[in-house]
Protein backbone atom coordinates (compact mmCIF):
# COMPACT_ATOMS: atom_id res chain seq x y z
CA UNK A 1 0.00 0.00 0.00
CA UNK A 2 3.06 2.39 0.73
CA UNK A 3 4.33 1.70 -2.74
CA UNK A 4 1.04 2.33 -4.14
CA UNK A 5 0.88 5.80 -2.26
CA UNK A 6 4.22 6.90 -3.48
CA UNK A 7 3.40 6.10 -6.85
CA UNK A 8 0.02 8.49 -6.56
CA UNK A 9 2.24 10.86 -4.96
CA UNK A 10 4.74 11.23 -7.86
CA UNK A 11 1.99 11.27 -10.38
CA UNK A 12 0.17 14.47 -8.59
CA UNK A 13 3.89 16.02 -8.40
CA UNK A 14 4.32 14.92 -12.21
CA UNK A 15 1.19 16.77 -12.88
CA UNK A 16 1.45 19.85 -11.36
CA UNK A 17 4.95 20.06 -13.16
CA UNK A 18 3.44 20.04 -16.57
CA UNK A 19 0.21 22.38 -15.28
CA UNK A 20 3.58 24.50 -14.68
CA UNK A 21 4.86 24.29 -18.20
CA UNK A 22 1.84 24.66 -20.10
CA UNK A 23 0.71 27.63 -17.71
CA UNK A 24 3.92 29.83 -18.35
CA UNK A 25 4.11 28.34 -22.41
CA UNK A 26 2.49 31.03 -25.45
CA UNK A 27 -0.96 30.10 -24.34
CA UNK A 28 -4.18 31.82 -23.16
CA UNK A 29 -7.27 30.93 -21.94
CA UNK A 30 -10.23 32.14 -24.44
CA UNK A 31 -13.95 33.38 -23.51
CA UNK A 32 -14.56 29.71 -24.39
CA UNK A 33 -12.69 28.68 -22.04
CA UNK A 34 -10.41 27.05 -24.11
CA UNK A 35 -6.87 27.02 -23.98
CA UNK A 36 -5.51 28.88 -27.56
CA UNK A 37 -1.88 30.07 -28.70
CA UNK A 38 -1.41 33.54 -28.16
CA UNK A 39 -1.00 34.78 -31.72
CA UNK A 40 2.51 36.82 -30.22
CA UNK A 41 4.63 35.37 -27.87
CA UNK A 42 8.27 36.65 -27.02
CA UNK A 43 11.21 35.57 -24.90
CA UNK A 44 14.50 37.31 -23.87
CA UNK A 45 17.69 36.08 -23.60
CA UNK A 46 20.68 37.96 -21.78
CA UNK A 47 23.54 37.14 -24.20
CA UNK A 48 25.89 38.83 -22.00
CA UNK A 49 25.08 36.13 -19.52
CA UNK A 50 23.91 33.37 -21.23
CA UNK A 51 20.31 33.02 -19.38
CA UNK A 52 17.14 34.13 -20.20
CA UNK A 53 16.05 37.62 -19.02
CA UNK A 54 13.30 37.30 -16.07
CA UNK A 55 11.54 39.90 -14.60
CA UNK A 56 11.52 42.34 -17.30
CA UNK A 57 8.05 44.38 -17.92
CA UNK A 58 6.95 43.83 -21.21
CA UNK A 59 4.00 45.76 -23.39
CA UNK A 60 2.62 45.20 -26.62
CA UNK A 61 1.04 48.33 -28.67
CA UNK A 62 -0.84 48.42 -32.10
CA UNK A 63 0.36 51.14 -33.81
CA UNK A 64 -1.95 53.49 -35.16
CA UNK A 65 -2.58 56.26 -37.60
CA UNK A 66 0.18 59.66 -36.82
CA UNK A 67 2.27 56.71 -34.86
CA UNK A 68 -0.33 56.94 -32.02
CA UNK A 69 0.04 53.45 -30.02
CA UNK A 70 -2.87 51.29 -28.11
CA UNK A 71 -1.56 49.07 -25.06
CA UNK A 72 -3.33 45.52 -26.39
CA UNK A 73 -1.33 42.95 -24.31
CA UNK A 74 1.62 43.00 -21.37
CA UNK A 75 2.99 41.20 -18.97
CA UNK A 76 6.20 40.21 -17.04
CA UNK A 77 9.24 37.94 -18.20
CA UNK A 78 8.88 34.91 -15.84
CA UNK A 79 12.07 32.81 -14.94
CA UNK A 80 12.05 31.39 -18.59
CA UNK A 81 12.62 34.99 -19.84
CA UNK A 82 8.82 34.30 -21.56
CA UNK A 83 5.91 36.51 -20.98
CA UNK A 84 3.00 33.94 -21.28
CA UNK A 85 -0.27 35.53 -22.41
CA UNK A 86 1.45 38.36 -24.18
CA UNK A 87 -1.90 38.83 -25.90
CA UNK A 88 -5.10 36.80 -26.91
CA UNK A 89 -6.99 36.07 -30.34
CA UNK A 90 -10.10 37.67 -29.49
CA UNK A 91 -9.72 41.17 -31.27
CA UNK A 92 -6.42 40.23 -32.67
CA UNK A 93 -6.05 42.43 -35.96
CA UNK A 94 -3.30 42.48 -39.18
CA UNK A 95 -1.75 45.92 -38.30
CA UNK A 96 1.51 47.37 -36.73
CA UNK A 97 2.50 46.57 -33.76
CA UNK A 98 5.63 46.83 -31.09
CA UNK A 99 7.00 45.24 -28.54
CA UNK A 100 8.17 47.48 -25.74
CA UNK A 101 10.84 45.94 -22.99
CA UNK A 102 11.56 47.78 -19.80
CA UNK A 103 15.46 46.77 -19.83
CA UNK A 104 16.89 49.66 -17.42
CA UNK A 105 15.31 48.38 -14.30
CA UNK A 106 16.17 44.75 -15.07
CA UNK A 107 19.98 45.62 -15.34
CA UNK A 108 19.45 47.74 -12.31
CA UNK A 109 18.62 45.06 -10.56
CA UNK A 110 21.29 43.73 -11.23
CA UNK A 111 23.52 46.39 -10.63
CA UNK A 112 24.78 47.09 -14.31
CA UNK A 113 25.23 49.89 -15.98
CA UNK A 114 22.80 49.82 -19.67
CA UNK A 115 23.26 52.15 -22.77
CA UNK A 116 19.04 51.37 -23.61
CA UNK A 117 16.44 52.16 -20.95
CA UNK A 118 14.27 50.47 -23.31
CA UNK A 119 14.17 48.15 -26.12
CA UNK A 120 11.65 48.67 -29.12
CA UNK A 121 10.50 46.41 -31.75
CA UNK A 122 8.40 47.50 -34.20
CA UNK A 123 7.09 45.04 -36.82
CA UNK A 124 3.86 44.24 -38.98
CA UNK A 125 1.60 41.50 -38.94
CA UNK A 126 -0.23 40.84 -42.21
CA UNK A 127 -1.95 37.66 -41.25
CA UNK A 128 -3.58 37.69 -37.88
CA UNK A 129 -4.19 34.05 -38.67
CA UNK A 130 -0.81 33.47 -38.01
CA UNK A 131 1.15 33.13 -34.83
CA UNK A 132 4.00 35.53 -34.59
CA UNK A 133 7.48 35.33 -32.26
CA UNK A 134 9.75 37.81 -31.38
CA UNK A 135 12.24 37.50 -29.46
CA UNK A 136 14.51 39.95 -27.81
CA UNK A 137 18.46 39.16 -27.43
CA UNK A 138 20.00 41.42 -25.16
CA UNK A 139 23.08 43.20 -23.36
CA UNK A 140 23.62 46.01 -21.49
CA UNK A 141 24.88 47.82 -25.08
CA UNK A 142 23.00 46.72 -27.74
CA UNK A 143 19.93 44.05 -28.82
CA UNK A 144 18.85 42.07 -31.39
CA UNK A 145 15.53 39.98 -32.95
CA UNK A 146 14.49 38.29 -35.59
CA UNK A 147 11.01 36.56 -36.20
CA UNK A 148 11.42 33.47 -34.48
CA UNK A 149 8.76 30.47 -34.51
Amino acid sequence: MNAQHNGSLAAERRLKQVAGVLATGPYREDAAGTMAQCPITTHVLDTSLGRPGAGITVTLSLVGEGESLTKVGGGVTNADGRCPGLVSNEGFVAGTYRIRFDVQKYFEADGRDAFYPFCDITFIIKDAGQHYHVPLLLNPFGFSTYRGS
